[in-house]
């Protein structure tokens, strides 16, 4: 039987989020997988959907209502792939006491903010240039590593050389010694370290 990975959108959830079947193109075959829409999970329903409103909706109870429903919605341990507020969703989640096997969030944007972390194996993937992007500080006392992907922002999670580089570490790390075919090969440019 399959692995189950819960996979997050970003705040843009399915509006702005074609880059997504490119993730389910190199994991379905591999994976169980179940799509969670961020704006859905926090009941986000937006009329005029700009960056700012979509920010404040999800600031002022949007995150925590997603919390909720994803407890409520998953029950068995599982593994979470998570981009910029589904990263946050899922973190604060993991603080609250859902399963998780392990989480791998690009460009997570609010965990800057936690003194603690979920326990569970993390990988956590930002571009250099990603305002968001919490400090090496913040990092070591937390106590978690992240892979800082030169000359790259916020979004860097829609590129096709960083999708197909994710996919191929998050095969790797479940699937472990498995054979995996699959035509999933990590872009040369791709470096791990902050």
């Amino acid at each position: 039987m399959a692995e189950k990975l819960l996979v997050i959108s970003d705040m843009w959830g399915v509006k702005k989020g074609l880059w997504i079947t490119s993730y389910f193109g190199y994991l379905q075959q591999f994976f169980d997988i179940q799509f969670y829409d961020s704006q859905q999970l926090g009941h986000i329903d937006e009329l005029v959907n700009t960056e700012k409103n979509l920010h404040k909706a999800f600031v002022n109870g949007g995150i925590d209502t997603a919390v909720a429903h994803l407890m409520k919605k998953e029950t068995e341990p599982c593994h979470v792939l998570a981009f910029s507020t589904g990263g946050t969703i899922a973190w604060k989640a993991g603080l609250k006491g859902f399963k998780m096997k392990s989480l791998t969030a690009i460009s997570a944007t609010r965990i800057r903010f936690e003194e603690t972390k979920p326990s569970c194996e993390i990988d956590l993937m930002y571009g250099e240039n990603d305002v968001y992007r919490p400090n090496l500080e913040w990092a070591e006392n937390v106590g978690v590593s992240m892979n800082v992907v030169p000359n790259f922002g916020h979004e860097l999670y829609s590129d096709e050389k960083i999708i197909t580089a994710l996919c191929k570490g998050l095969l790797q790390k479940v699937l472990g010694g498995h054979q995996v075919e699959s035509e999933v090969s990590a872009p040369e440019q791709y470096k791990k370290g902050a």
